[in-house]
């Protein structure tokens, strides 16, 4: 199945988060695959979020230093990396 269809499916049937990329045409938004998972850090010691958002490549081209707004808060993206056969991108965030 095609990776936009399977977002589309996914979209409508309200699993996705609404993404507005910041100073982008008009603002623009995109549903996304929306993570805050903790992450252990300080040897253990403590929790930290590690904000991600998941998306097909051919809707959106986000970069390092971009922000976003998801749910009243905004991010910004720490870095983007391809996954799966390149088709998706992953984007690592931080809250702002």
């Amino acid at each position: 199945m095609d990776v936009v269809m399977l977002y589309e499916a996914a979209r409508s049937a309200g699993l996705l988060t609404a993404v507005t990329v910041a100073g982008s045409p008009a603002n623009q938004t995109v549903h996304c695959v929306f993570r805050a998972p903790d992450e252990t850090v300080l040897d253990g010691f403590a929790l930290s979020r590690d904000y991600q958002i998941d998306y097909p490549a051919a809707w959106l081209t986000l970069a390092a230093g971009d922000t976003v707004e998801i749910a009243g808060s905004s991010y910004q993206v720490r870095d983007v990396r391809a996954i799966g056969d390149g088709s998706e991108r992953r984007a690592f965030l931080s809250q702002l």
